[in-house]
């Protein structure tokens, strides 16, 4: 048997050397082995398009096209391939969307260039000038980790960065990059540190700085990010990208009207921008003017009907209904091969929607499987590494391991945490105790997923680390810093009530790192019946994490290993936390606030009973939900797919599931 990656060096060891002939018979061995081999199908189609065999070259990349869709160099190698045959207008189409789906591809944007440039386009050839300049201005190790890490290839691109920074250590396009890296594993600390940095060495860099912005914004330090986009918008006054980050920005930090001005100020200038006018609806949604959002949504794709993210946005209102024109205009984007996956994984969700409205439940499943599908693929989340994690915190985090550490850490009582599964309800517990005068609500807070992504210790970040097992190493000292450092960033988010909620539901893996750093911390888990659950989370198209959710074995798996664990942190911390099942919210709502109350030690007020008529915005996929008075609409919506949903049946085990439910998905006629 063939090793794949040493017959693919020799083959472009071949390709390098003109010798296509040879190379595509290496390659053929590839393939015999493995018909799905995506590098031996790339290196295929390269050296029959050389060859001159185009229709070869063409299967090769209609098969790459279904196995990788946004693998960009595919999409290059087409728009080469049409460009041989003369189809031009194919070719550049092709190129367009190698360079949407990995920027650092030099050879696609100097293709992109030539064509303006014969249109006499000189807006569009300047712009694609300055990024042909940034790439060739880029030592080769870097222009190779800008290509590679745009097919995730995150380990191979730390390495060659590393490396590169070691030699190299003041270049700013290699701190980028790394920093980069970092953010997408997790570690924000690290790519805060490398873009601080990089933008002190060079402060003139505007791209360097916009990326510094975006990953103070990811880190939710909206006054951090704030400053850079008026550091940017001073500079480059007409730069209409900049304005509208700045609205950005400005909304994130809770400036809605602000940023809604800002928004009208750049549309005034560039009144069809698809960007522009889903950024302003989303504003809108989140300050609670639904109808002015639907409107700037329904411009927006009007503006570019293939803008998926305008149409799934009003599917997440939850409560707007498409006109069949909608779903046909859907239907007709979603089968054009050019869609980008991104797009196409909106354009499921969003008729996911449309047909459950319509009760074409076989369609709405269709369609949530395939957008899921496309999410999936796009991830590395693995259930058996999650399903390992857990255990590790079982066998690590034991009562005697606790009794060990019973003393250090900050005694602040202010964070209450909300955790959870998504979808479970814990917006609602929010939005209840955000309507007490002596809480704040703020968001679903990053810093403790920090904390514990900081604890692992590698010099590799792509690396496994070794949390949760440096618990043990932990001085009181360290754990004092470490919770007082989360009670200070977090101060940003409030507005000087005593206590405030973090409602970052994978906090329910952290538990034992929060009663380490933060012991007088209250925590809520927030916890809905297995199939509403699961099932919920799988219609949903979260805008980041939640990679569990793309499969419904996935969500059957995780589901029951946050139950497991949740159980663990009951024996080993009797009494931490309180568990408010979102069935019993609904049933008796005012019970249920009396003994949340009770147990964070607050006196009962009315308006927590009110909640929906709380004003504040709330930026979850359940804020309209929220605005309502206490329903059953979310209740029992999992059975109209029953039939579907033997996999996720299977993973949460007969335990878990009602004889009734249970017997339901099983059976033949549901």
């Amino acid at each position: 048997m063939n090793d794949l990656g040493l017959v693919i060096k020799e083959a472009s060891q071949a390709v390098k050397a003109h010798n296509f002939s040879h190379a595509l018979d290496l390659l053929n061995q590839n393939l015999d082995q493995d018909p799905s081999h995506i590098d031996s199908l790339y290196l295929a189609a390269v050296c029959s398009r050389y060859m001159q065999s185009y229709d070869r070259a063409q299967d090769y990349l209609n098969q790459l096209l279904k196995l990788a869709p946004d693998m960009g160099r595919v999409h290059q190698e087409l728009g080469h391939l049409k460009r041989a045959t003369g189809d031009v207008e194919t070719a550049i189409a092709q190129y367009r969307h190698a360079c949407e789906r990995n920027p650092g591809l030099l050879a696609s944007w100097q293709m992109l260039f030539e064509f303006y440039k014969h249109q006499k386009n000189t807006n569009a050839a300047n712009h694609v000038k300055e990024k042909i300049d940034r790439l060739i201005a880029l030592p080769p190790a870097l222009l190779h980790v800008t290509q590679i890490l745009h097919e995730s290839r995150l380990a191979e691109a730390e390495e060659i960065c590393r490396k590169f920074l070691k030699q190299n250590p003041k270049n700013t396009e290699g701190m980028s990059l790394l920093a980069e890296i970092a953010s997408r594993l997790g570690y924000l600390g690290d790519a805060e540190f490398l873009l601080e940095s990089a933008v002190a060495f060079n402060p003139e860099d505007a791209e360097l700085r916009l990326n510094y912005m975006l990953l103070l914004r990811k880190k939710q330090d909206f006054a951090a990010s704030i400053e850079q986009a008026k550091i940017l918008c001073e500079r480059f006054p007409n730069n209409l990208t900049y304005k509208a980050q700045m609205a950005i920005e400005k909304m994130q930090n809770g400036q809605y009207e602000q940023a809604i001005d800002i928004f009208d100020n750049v549309l005034a200038i560039a009144p069809k921008d698809p960007n522009t006018l889903t950024s302003k609806a989303h504003a809108l949604k989140t300050f609670g003017n639904n109808e002015a959002a639907i409107q700037n949504y329904k411009a927006a794709y009007v503006s570019k009907p293939d803008h998926g993210e305008a149409y799934f946005s009003l599917a997440n209102l939850k409560t707007y209904n498409f006109t069949p024109q909608e779903v046909t205009l859907m239907e007709a984007q979603i089968d054009r091969p050019e869609l980008p996956q991104k797009d196409r994984a909106y354009f499921h969700f969003a008729m996911a929607h449309a047909y459950e409205k319509e009760k074409r439940f076989e369609d709405s499943i269709h369609h949530l499987k395939q957008g899921n599908l496309i999410k999936r693929q796009q991830s590395s989340y693995s259930s058996k590494r999650m399903t390992q994690e857990i255990e590790t915190h079982i066998d690590i985090c034991s009562s005697s391991f606790f009794e060990a550490l019973a003393a250090g850490g900050c005694d602040a009582p202010d964070p209450i945490f909300i955790v959870g599964l998504p979808r479970a309800g814990s917006t609602l517990i929010e939005q209840i105790l955000a309507s007490h005068s002596q809480v704040d609500g703020t968001l679903e807070l990053p810093n403790i997923l920090t904390h514990a992504q900081s604890l692992r210790g590698q010099e590799r970040l792509s690396g496994v680390g070794n949390y949760p097992e440096v618990l043990k190493t932990l001085s009181p000292e360290k754990r004092l810093e470490m919770g007082q450092a989360y009670i200070n960033d977090t101060q940003m988010h409030r507005s000087g009530a005593p206590y405030f909620t973090d409602k970052m539901p994978n906090n329910f893996r952290h538990i034992g790192l929060i009663h380490l750093i933060l012991p007088n911390a209250k925590i809520i888990d927030a916890r809905r019946a297995p199939l509403d659950c699961c099932f919920s989370a799988f219609k949903q198209l979260f805008a980041q994490g939640q990679e569990f959710s793309y499969g419904l074995e996935e969500l059957g798996t995780y589901y029951r290993d946050y139950v497991r664990l949740m159980s663990h942190w009951d024996d080993v911390l009797p009494g931490k936390v309180l568990r408010v099942h979102h069935e019993d919210v609904i049933d008796d709502l005012e019970g249920q606030v009396h003994r949340i109350l009770e147990y964070l030690s607050l006196p009962f007020e009315e308006q927590c009973i009110s909640f929906h008529e709380n004003r504040r915005s709330v930026r979850t996929a359940s804020s309209e939900q929220v605005r309502k008075p206490i329903n059953t609409d979310g209740v029992g919506k999992w059975k109209a797919y029953a039939k579907d949903l033997q996999p996720l049946a299977k993973a949460l085990g007969n335990d878990l599931l009602s004889p009734e439910d249970l017997s339901l998905i099983l059976s033949e006629r549901a």
